[in-house]
């Protein structure tokens, strides 16, 4: 029986403001406020409410029939959390209908992936933690920074714990193989790996408003006829796409919510599933490992890295970050940390890009590639100073690992001690209260008149008698 895993992308870019050089060392702020503030409320607005909204309404229409996954980047939170806190509310409502998976990613939506293990662990399981937090499981899919993915990376996400991984069906990787399968990492077999449907999805977040498209106008029946009529052998078909697609890469005008609104009922008739990618990861088995020794993703048409790293200025820019990265992890400074992963942010790098079919790039700010490059490279001094000045430069990584590990130990112990003070001080409060207590009751007694006793009138009759007689 044919299934679909349905998944949606949530990011948002964090804007960098005019940063000039003669502001390294006296403003510490990269920030547009203002732009970042304006720029998620519009996406809230035109896309990510309505089209939760509608994903809501489909699972109360089909009940457990329909599913659904999201990954949500940690910076994207961040900025939901500032400005947009009703569609956090709204994927909390998605998250107890029980039809819905939140997957992991990195926390900056950045290419740590591509230059430190370390920085790429400490990034997805931050993000995943965030997600516990929101929607109470920790994820146990993975889906990296627009699918970026490669077998080294598939071994990371295998000993991160992870059971599954998305990725793009990129034809230069499948060749004469179907994305329609379940495959597995080819240097960790356990990781299953979910490959995304390039027309399939590109057909509803690239071109269904293109009226020169030949495939204008697109409907849901004709859509779900194209999955039916797969082999039957071809049985998971993985739609994956960003949720912003929804309102802003095809305008609500363009009736993408009634199409995807329809769809549900179009697969209920023809017998077609939906799964989240954890229960085709529990259900089906791989047919096969998938051999990536390049990186791939689901950027352009080369589906590779080039669109971050494809000419000098990214490489520098890229290196010249990641050449910190581990004094940023060992030294763990909060300020420090929310910089850093802002920094990482993948669309920092593709703003300086030259290729020149780079689909829907708006590069804000900046006007040239260049532009781009020299905006970022001057924040990005301002912050290698900032991570140099918290400890000399002279130490090495292995000295200030070892002098910070010492501290925390320190650390450690002095907390340790400062709790054994506390219990102390709590048992003495409870003796003396008990002393206070019983000190309070030997007074009471001691305070207390003796009852004195009257003899029997009995015996006092008895011993007026004898008198008598005598």
């Amino acid at each position: 029986m044919k299934t679909i895993c349905l998944y949606f992308e949530i990011h948002q870019i964090i804007h960098l403001k005019r940063y000039r050089f003669f502001d390294i060392g006296t403003d510490h702020y990269y920030y547009d406020d203002y732009e970042n503030e304006r720029s998620i409320s519009d996406i809230a607005e035109r896309s990510y409410m309505p089209a939760l909204t509608c994903l809501l309404d489909m699972i109360k229409e089909n009940g457990k029939f329909f599913k659904v996954a999201f990954s949500i980047s940690g910076v994207g939170m961040e900025q939901l959390e500032m400005h947009a806190p009703q569609v956090i509310e709204k994927l909390q409502e998605l998250n107890e209908t029980g039809c819905v998976e939140f997957l992991a990613e990195p926390y900056s939506h950045g290419l740590a992936a591509l230059a430190n293990e370390e920085s790429f662990a400490a990034d997805v399981r931050k993000q995943a933690v965030k997600m516990k937090e929101y929607f109470g499981k920790e994820p146990s899919v993975l889906r990296n920074s627009s699918l970026i993915y490669s077998d080294d990376i598939g071994l990371q996400a295998a000993q991160l714990g992870f059971k599954g991984m998305l990725t793009e069906g990129a034809k230069h990787v499948l060749g004469w193989k179907s994305p329609h399968y379940v495959y597995n990492c080819a240097l960790a077999p356990n990781l299953k790996l979910l490959l995304r449907d390039v027309n399939l999805s590109d057909d509803i977040s690239l071109r269904f408003n293109d009226s020169d498209w030949d495939g204008y106008p697109l409907f849901a029946d004709s859509y779900v006829d194209r999955i039916a009529s797969l082999p039957d052998e071809e049985q998971i078909i993985n739609i994956f796409m960003e949720l912003s697609a929804l309102g802003i890469a095809q305008p609500l005008s363009s009736n993408i919510l009634e199409f995807l609104h329809a769809i549900p009922a179009c697969a209920k008739q023809r017998g077609i599933t939906f799964s989240t990618p954890t229960e085709i990861c529990q259900k089906m088995k791989s047919v096969s490992p998938l051999d990536v020794p390049d990186t791939l993703s689901w950027v352009d048409e080369e589906r590779d890295v080039s669109s971050w790293l494809g000419n000098p200025m990214q490489r520098e820019a890229f290196n010249k970050l990641y050449s910190v990265a581990d004094r940023v992890r060992i030294a763990n400074d909060p300020r420090i940390n929310q910089d850093w992963d802002y920094l990482q942010a993948s669309n920092n790098f593709r703003f300086m890009t030259t290729k020149a079919n780079n689909v829907g790039l708006d590069r804000g700010i900046y006007t040239t590639p260049f532009d781009a490059f020299t905006n970022y490279m001057n924040i990005l001094g301002d912050f290698i100073n900032r991570v140099n000045a918290l400890y000399p430069e002279e130490i090495d990584n292995d000295e200030l690992n070892s002098l910070l590990t010492t501290i925390r130990n320190q650390d450690g112990e002095i907390e340790m001690k400062e709790k054994e003070i506390i219990r102390l001080q709590n048992k003495i409060e409870k003796i003396e209260t008990e002393s206070d207590k019983l000190r309070a009751k030997l007074e009471k007694q001691a305070t207390k008149k003796p009852v004195t006793k009257k003899p029997a009138a009995r015996k006092t009759v008895a011993k007026k008698s004898v008198d008598e007689k005598a």
